[in-house]
């Protein structure tokens, strides 16, 4: 990206109040304490906070130039350009680099899984050509602008992970992102609170699918009763991934040991198909559905099923996606971005088949989960006081209560925490050199603070 305050201004028919029009601007961010250099700081209004009160934070850390919803006088030597609404502003210039982009573009919905199988699917697509897309977390309304102005525009291709929490959302992702093919990876329960129910999740992210056309592809988890009646119904083409082999890409002889195997099957006309043999890098036998979702996109976009498998073999994992960490002489397993009923039972599944001394789970509360949050607390119990190859389990906050009461009813050791700190303090105790430690929560319950705690403690370390 590089682009003038005046292009910026003629592009989001902003007005400049002050400062020079032909300042340079290379970088967009949204986060006053994150600047890269020759930044635009996009001051957007939330709830609770309002950017406009961070502009000064934004031009002590680098920015170059704001945008403001603010027409109240202003002077000085940085740019300030009005517009009547920020995060509109922002949509429009990601969209102006969108249409800019040339290659296409992949975008990925679901409730669990979308930033492994972003990776995955870039891994995939690489057999094929330049890859480019999302990075971080920014899957949103406010993050996907960001990544299209920062992205290579010169790339084939570029995979957009693409999250919703509220209705209507989606809808006006697909207005910023275009894409010609659309993952839909499952249909889980993040969001529920918001969204009413599974049927109203899956009609919302479903219209990831409504500007495709025949010669566009949707890649839908054929495993989810949700999406079947869609699979006829959209107007275009239709991939089915999954476990079965009335898939169109489907797994068959998995082994789950140090790295996760599978031969991937391919449809072919005439009744045939094709086989090609995967090893992935990254731990998790959930992973294969995440792996044939990025083989089905690839396959869509004319990639061989060969080399998409290959590429998909090198990609080594995400951070806190069942990041393996060697602190010392303990063995974390950092799964702590984010949580759900069905990302929490797998990663407890990958823990219960590590290699090492003790396997300790500190779990944290999973939020967002909406009316039924203590019932899906505690099908997970159900599910880990069923792993006897965990040792023992510390958990952390308010709602995993309910997950404990099947452990405890099982008589499996379960230590509760009310802070990070008890946390940490619980788990020095109790955990030795050699053992394997899995961190998994709701990114709100700050389980990384664990991770840099540990860090520090002598115990481990020395």
């Amino acid at each position: 990206m590089e682009l003038t305050v005046r292009e910026i201004c003629m592009i989001v028919g902003g007005i400049l109040l002050c400062g020079d029009a032909e300042t340079v601007i290379r970088h967009v961010s949204f986060d006053s304490r994150s600047m890269q250099g020759d930044d635009l700081f996009v001051p957007t209004i939330g709830a609770r906070v309002d950017g406009h009160d961070y502009i000064d934070s934004a031009f002590e850390n680098g920015a170059a130039a704001t945008l403001t919803s603010r027409r109240g006088k202003v002077t000085g030597t940085r740019p300030y350009i009005f517009v009547q609404d920020t995060q509109q502003a922002l949509e429009t210039l990601g969209k102006h680099y969108r249409r800019l982009f040339k290659g296409r573009v992949v975008g990925i919905t679901g409730s669990v899984g979308k930033t492994t199988t972003r990776e995955l699917t870039k891994a995939a697509l690489s057999a094929g050509g330049s890859v480019t897309g999302s990075m971080k977390n920014m899957n949103s309304q406010i993050g996907l602008p960001v990544v299209l102005c920062h992205m290579n525009h010169d790339a084939d291709f570029a995979v957009m992970e693409m999250g919703i929490s509220d209705p209507g959302e989606m809808r006006l992702l697909v207005d910023i992102v275009q894409p010609h093919t659309v993952i839909v990876t499952n249909i889980g329960v993040a969001h529920m609170e918001h969204l009413g129910s599974r049927e109203g999740i899956c009609r919302e992210k479903m219209h990831i699918a409504d500007d495709l056309g025949p010669e566009d592809t949707a890649v839908l988890n054929g495993e989810e009763p949700l999406l079947i009646p869609y699979q006829k119904s959209l107007p275009c083409r239709v991939l089915t991934f999954g476990l079965h082999p009335d898939m169109d890409v489907y797994a068959e002889d998995i082994r789950d040991g140090e790295y996760v195997c599978f031969t991937a099957c391919f449809k072919v006309p005439a009744g045939g198909r094709r086989t090609v043999p995967v090893r992935l890098s990254i731990p998790g036998i959930h992973n294969v559905m995440n792996a044939l979702a990025a083989l089905a996109a690839a396959w869509a976009e004319g990639i061989s099923p060969d080399k998409a498998a290959a590429a998909l073999s090198q990609y080594g994992g995400f951070s806190r996606r069942l990041e393996r960490v060697q602190i010392g002489s303990l063995k974390l397993i950092d799964d702590s971005y984010n949580a759900a009923p069905p990302s929490m039972k797998a990663a407890l599944a990958v823990l219960e088949k590590a290699k090492g001394g003790k396997r300790i789970a500190l779990l944290a509360d999973m939020l967002e989960l909406g009316p039924e949050e203590a019932a899906m607390h505690r099908e997970v119990g159900e599910y880990a006081a069923a792993l006897p190859g965990i040792d023992l389990f510390i958990t952390m906050g308010t709602l995993i209560r309910n997950l404990e009461r099947p452990l405890i009813e099982a008589r499996r050791p379960v230590f509760h925490c009310d802070t990070t700190e008890e946390a940490v303090e619980r788990l020095t105790r109790l955990a030795a050199p050699g053992d394997v430690v899995l961190l998994k929560g709701s990114n709100g319950m700050r389980l990384d603070l664990v991770r840099e705690a540990l860090k520090k403690e002598e115990k481990f370390t020395n």
